[in-house]
């Protein structure tokens, strides 16, 4: 791959459960990681229900034992076969408001030595399904992936999230991965559907980052916990991954030189996720 020498944060999300945001995750983390990239992974899912689960590894800790254990992130954050690191944050997240400053202070500046030298960080985020959830998955300046897929259920969903991020951000930067297309076409259906209601009615630029085909081998990988590009390299689906790995890593990122580092950046996500603002807004 030839990949820009930035740094990025990426929060990968949707707009309804079951669309595959944990698998899409696990599996561009792996096929970045493999193409020689620092990867880290923020999993904000329970287990079971996470990209620890998926890489096939067991959750003992999390990013909140760092605070009531005096565990350092070090000791917390778990390795994939592959090289991606991925440290758990769901109940940091919830928890945050609630715990003394000195304490958190001290959980995030481990959240920022995690991140510090991740040439890529992708959040593995909780669907957005609620305004005060919606409002609080932006990164300052950095893209958002949404996925989708070719029901109209998820179109018409994911057309309302994005008009509802729209209204807190005009400058959001959104990128959109269609997921279990029968074929591009499909693909660039669903997705040329989205892209021209967000344009003419809300003025939004959404990029298409590219798709994932329906894949046996890819539920297979999933029902082994294994990503598929690990098992399976020759897959159809492996070979989609490596490509939206791609195009992910040749958008603008943070350079290390910028006053925003990517440590500050996913500080500010976790902080702005614990703290979402309180937003009514009717989607029509």
């Amino acid at each position: 791959m030839l990949l820009r020498d930035t740094a990025r944060m990426v929060m990968v999300t949707a707009a309804q459960n079951g669309l595959g945001v944990t698998s899409v995750v696990s599996n561009l983390a792996t096929a970045l990681s493999l193409a020689g990239k620092n990867v880290l992974v923020l999993d904000e899912n329970p287990p079971q229900h996470n990209s620890v689960g998926m890489l096939g590894l067991n959750q003992h800790y999390d990013l909140l034992d760092a605070v009531r254990y005096g565990k350092t992130w070090r000791e917390i954050v778990l390795h994939s076969r592959q090289g991606v690191r991925i440290l758990p944050i769901a109940r940091a997240i919830r928890s945050l408001p609630q715990l003394s400053k000195a304490r958190r202070g001290y959980l995030l500046d481990c959240l920022a030595e995690a991140s510090n030298g991740a040439e890529i960080v992708l959040v593995d985020s909780a669907p957005c399904t609620g305004a005060s959830v919606v409002s609080s998955a932006l990164a300052p300046g950095q893209p958002l992936l949404l996925v989708l897929n070719a029901t109209a259920t998820a179109i018409t969903k994911g057309y309302a999230l994005i008009k509802r991020l729209a209204a807190l951000d005009d400058r959001m930067s959104l990128v959109v991965t269609v997921n279990k297309a029968r074929d591009e076409q499909e693909a660039l259906t669903v997705f040329e559907n989205i892209e021209r209601v967000a344009r003419h009615h809300l003025r939004v630029h959404v990029e298409y980052l590219g798709f994932i085909p329906v894949d046996e081998k890819l539920k297979r990988a999933a029902q082994l916990r294994r990503p598929v590009v690990e098992i399976f390299p020759g897959a159809a689906a492996s070979f989609a991954f490596e490509e939206i790995g791609h195009n992910l890593m040749l958008l603008p990122g943070t350079s290390d030189k910028d006053a925003e580092s990517l440590p500050n950046v996913v500080q500010q996500l976790l902080v702005r996720r614990s703290h979402p603002p309180d937003i009514a807004l009717a989607v029509y």
